[in-house]
């Protein structure tokens, strides 16, 4: 597949004409992927994390790529990101989808309408389950995930085997896994084991009293990286998968590769005399005569008004400071007295040719995750 033969829902192909483009490459998810499978036991499944539009990735190529490379288990936030995927066909009836988020009761038909797995956190959500899978007469398949310390979504370790051992009692609903999620997984220290060791403790519990196996799954992308012990029958990794890792501290533990490269086309360019003063309230000053480039994106495509001078881009390969503040829809590099950039030409804003979202995250004060998710609908998506 090339970005000449697919195009995404409601989206161009012309990948050429597009004013500010997320290339989005397969090769460095096959690579992510096939780094995460050597970090976890042969006989461990993958799942694909694909909440929140992949990060950013599209979410309908990712789910069918990574379906591709093997993955039958894939994660969503919430039903409502669950059922593109079944209508447009990125995961096949064969695949299992779980929804990590608690259901409404009225949400329950669309589980059970597109066959999403539900994340069972407490006994008022299992009656309400029971009572609607009972109505329709299809059984549904939950997972109970059990708070081990995260203090988000889960029922408590002390009543978590009682309300593992209902589910499996229940005629109307099919008990496919048992999670948690750890608070602090990227950090050595007792937190992260203790959560493991209450969690272990209640499945094997719940094992012997049922004399079954059942998919038990705790591990994310840091514990993946740091926990080998965690990665039980299944892991969950996020982030890795889009080339990053969950601690700037970890970037030497893993070799991954963005599989996101956001970049703008330079629109416009002045020459500018000392004094001078770039954008919304005069945060930049040139200090000498200078060449100012206009790149089409801004704060509504993605890029963060907090990185208003501190960021840099790449352009023909070479590294050139944004300047003055951040606008909706375009930003300001300091050319320098370069003359080697034209309009027309492309200006990596992060990726692989240019500082990646790791850079722009530290630059902006927050995460790669948030850099990556941030990047908006009207920046297209194109193949690699």
């Amino acid at each position: 597949m090339t970005a000449d033969t697919i195009t995404f829902p409601g989206e161009s192909a012309l990948p050429g004409e597009h004013l500010a483009e997320a290339l989005i490459s397969s090769g460095n998810l096959l690579h992510n992927f096939r780094r995460i499978q050597e970090h976890i036991p042969e006989n461990c499944r993958v799942m694909g994390v694909v909440k929140a539009n992949a990060y950013g990735h599209n979410a309908l190529w990712i789910s069918k790529a990574l379906e591709n490379l093997g993955v039958s288990d894939f994660g969503v936030a919430n039903v409502e990101e669950a059922v593109p995927l079944r209508k447009h066909k990125a995961v096949s009836g064969s695949s299992s989808i779980l929804a990590f988020c608690s259901p409404l009761p009225s949400h329950i038909a669309l589980y059970l309408k597109y066959d999403i797995t539900a994340t069972i956190c407490d006994f008022n959500m299992l009656r309400t389950a029971e009572s609607i899978a009972s109505a329709h007469n299809i059984p549904l398949k939950v997972h109970v995930k059990i708070d081990t310390g995260m203090g988000r979504l889960g029922i408590t370790p002390e009543t978590a085997f009682h309300l593992l051992k209902a589910v499996e009692e229940s005629p109307h609903l099919r008990l496919a896994g048992v999670y948690t999620h750890f608070a602090q997984s990227t950090r050595h220290g007792s937190f992260t084991a203790g959560q493991l060791e209450t969690f272990t403790k209640i499945c094997s519990e719940f094992e012997h009293h049922t004399k079954r196996s059942i998919c038990k799954h705790a591990a994310n992308s840091g514990g993946i990286i740091c926990r080998s012990d965690a990665c039980l029958d299944m892991v969950r990794p996020g982030i890795m998968l889009y080339g990053y890792p969950p601690d700037d501290r970890l970037k030497n533990n893993i070799d991954l590769k963005p599989v996101m490269q956001l970049r703008a086309k330079v629109i416009f360019i002045k020459e500018v005399e000392a004094g001078t003063t770039i954008s919304y309230n005069r945060t930049w000053t040139a200090q000498s005569r200078r060449r100012i480039a206009t790149v089409s994106a801004g704060y509504a495509d993605g890029y963060h008004r907090a990185l208003s001078n501190l960021a840099k881009v790449s352009i023909m390969g070479k590294t050139y400071p944004q300047v003055g503040t951040v606008t909706m829809d375009q930003i300001m590099v300091d050319l320098g007295d370069s003359s080697d950039v034209r309009v027309g030409d492309n200006a990596v804003l992060f990726g692989w040719d240019g500082p990646s979202a790791g850079d722009i995250a530290k630059a902006a004060g927050t995460i790669s995750y948030e850099i990556l998710c941030a990047v908006s609908s009207r920046v297209t998506r194109v193949l690699a």
